[in-house]
C-alpha cells in the first residue's frame, strides 16, 4: 500500500498500518522511522528514567526488570513497535564458565512472524548470552531488540558460589525517546545525531539545553541576549553571545572562540637579567632563564592598542654603546611590527638606568590574538647590552 491512514479503512486496519501511522511517543530518526528507546519519567520526578530498571537479587543468578514503556523501531516498512511491561519480570542468567568470564545482555525484544518468520508473535524481556573469553566482549544486539542492560558474569559464578556481584556487574544502557517535538532528556544517547535543525535535547552531563544545528548539538542560552552563567556553555550558540566564567570574567563569543568582552590591560615581566652582543634584534638573552619574554593580547573593538616596553639597561664599561629594546608584534606567523630602533626604549652607560616607551598600534583585526615579543640588541658586537626588570604591556584603546 502506498498511502496508509490509521483508523480509516472500512475493511480493517492491519498491524503494520497501526505501527506506521502511530505518531505519539516517537522521536523521529527519519521520514518513516523513529528512535528506539524507553519513555522517560519516574513517580517522584527525581530521575530521568525509571521504566524497565533492572535490579539483581543478591547471591543469585537472577534479576528483576521493572515495569515501563518503550518503542522499538523495525525497518522503515515495518514501522515502530510500542511496548508496555506492566509487571515485574524475572530474568535468569546461565552459570559462569569454569575458566573465563563473559558479558551477557538484557534486551526487550520483538518477535514478529510476519516479518522474521520466527513462528512467534510477541514481545519479551530476555537475556542474550555472550561468549566466555580471557577478554570478553558483548554479543551483538538481536534484530528488533532494545538493549537495556549489560551484565558481567564472572568465571565460575553460580547460585552456589554467591551468584553475580550485582553491585559492580550491572551496566545501565537504556536510552530515551519522547514524542515528536518534545525535548529529549538525554540518557546514554547524548552523541546520537539530531534528525532535523531545531530539534532540542537536555544534556545529561551539563544540564544544558542543546539545539541541533543540522551538523552538531549546540548549547542553547538560558535566554536570548542574556548572560549565560559560569559552567553552562562551552561553545557559543551565536556570535555576540555573552557568558560569565568561574573567574568572574565576562566573555563574548566571536563565532569561533570566547574572548574577553572588555579587554583589559595585559602585562608580562622578567626580573632575570641577561645580555646580548648581537647587533641585530634577538629575543634571547645570555645568562637569563627566560628564553623570550612574550605577551598575548586580543585586539579590542577599536582595533587599536597602546604598547609599552621598558627595562633597566646598561652597557658594560662603555658610555658610547647603546642597548635597544623594541617590541615585535605578530599575528600567527605574520609580523605586523618588526623590532626597530625607532620603536625602541634605549639606554647607555656603565650604570643601570630605567628606560621605557609607549607606542600606539592601529588597524588590528578585532577579536584576533596578537603576540608581543621583547627584542634586544647592542650597538656594538664587543660590548654587552644588559637588560633587567624587562616588561611588556598592552592597553586597549576605547
Amino acid at each position: 500500500m502506498t498511502v496508509r491512514c490509521g483508523w480509516l479503512s472500512p475493511d480493517g486496519q492491519s498491524r503494520s498500518d497501526t505501527r506506521l501511522t502511530a505518531l505519539g511517543a516517537t522521536t523521529p530518526s527519519g521520514p518513516l522511522e523513529t528512535r528506539s528507546g524507553v519513555l522517560p519519567g519516574t513517580y517522584d520526578g527525581l530521575y530521568r528514567v525509571g521504566g524497565l530498571w533492572m535490579s539483581g537479587t543478591t547471591g543469585t543468578m537472577t534479576a528483576v526488570v521493572q515495569p515501563g514503556r518503550a518503542v522499538i523501531q523495525g525497518t522503515a516498512a515495518q514501522g515502530a513497535y510500542p511496548v508496555a511491561v506492566d509487571e515485574n519480570i524475572t530474568v535468569t542468567f546461565a552459570d559462569g564458565d569454569a575458566q573465563y568470564s563473559r558479558i551477557d545482555l538484557v534486551v526487550l525484544r520483538i518477535y514478529d512472524d510476519e516479518a522474521d518468520g520466527s513462528g512467534r508473535t510477541e514481545a519479551v524481556v530476555e537475556t542474550v548470552q555472550g561468549t566466555p573469553a580471557a577478554v570478553p566482549t558483548a554479543p551483538a544486539v538481536p534484530t528488533l531488540a532494545l538493549l537495556l542492560f549489560q551484565v558481567s558474569v564472572p568465571a565460575g559464578a553460580s547460585a552456589g558460589t554467591g551468584g553475580i556481584p550485582w553491585a559492580t556487574a550491572n551496566t545501565d544502557l537504556r536510552t530515551t525517546l519522547v514524542s515528536a517535538g518534545g525535548i529529549l532528556p538525554v540518557y546514554n544517547n547524548g552523541a546520537v545525531a539530531g534528525s532535523y535543525p531545531g530539534q532540542y535535547q537536555d544534556s545529561d552531563n551539563s544540564n544544558s539545553l542543546q539545539r541541533w544545528s543540522g551538523t552538531a548539538w549546540v548549547p542553547y542560552p538560558k535566554a536570548i541576549g542574556g548572560i549565560a552563567p559560569a559552567g553552562v556553555l562551552s561553545t557559543g550558540g551565536y556570535t555576540g553571545q555573552y557568558r560569565d566564567t568561574s573567574a568572574g570574567q565576562l566573555q563574548r563569543w566571536n563565532g569561533t572562540a570566547w574572548q574577553p568582552a572588555v579587554p583589559g590591560p595585559v602585562f608580562a615581566q622578567s626580573l632575570d637579567a641577561g645580555y646580548t652582543t648581537s647587533t641585530t634584534y634577538t629575543a634571547a638573552l645570555t645568562d637569563s632563564a627566560v628564553t623570550a619574554l612574550t605577551l598575548n593580547f586580543t585586539a579590542p573593538p577599536s582595533g587599536s592598542v597602546i604598547i609599552g616596553v621598558g627595562a633597566r639597561v646598561y652597557t658594560t664599561s662603555s658610555e658610547t654603546t647603546t642597548a635597544h629594546m623594541s617590541p615585535q608584534v605578530t599575528l600567527g606567523t605574520t609580523v605586523v611590527w618588526a623590532a626597530d630602533d625607532e620603536r625602541a626604549a634605549s639606554g647607555s652607560g656603565a650604570y643601570p638606568r630605567s628606560v621605557s616607551t609607549q607606542l600606539r598600534l592601529n588597524s588590528l583585526a578585532v577579536g584576533s590574538t596578537y603576540t608581543i615579543t621583547a627584542m634586544h640588541r647592542s650597538s656594538s658586537s664587543t660590548v654587552p647590552g644588559w637588560f633587567d626588570t624587562i616588561y611588556l604591556r598592552a592597553d586597549p584603546v576605547a
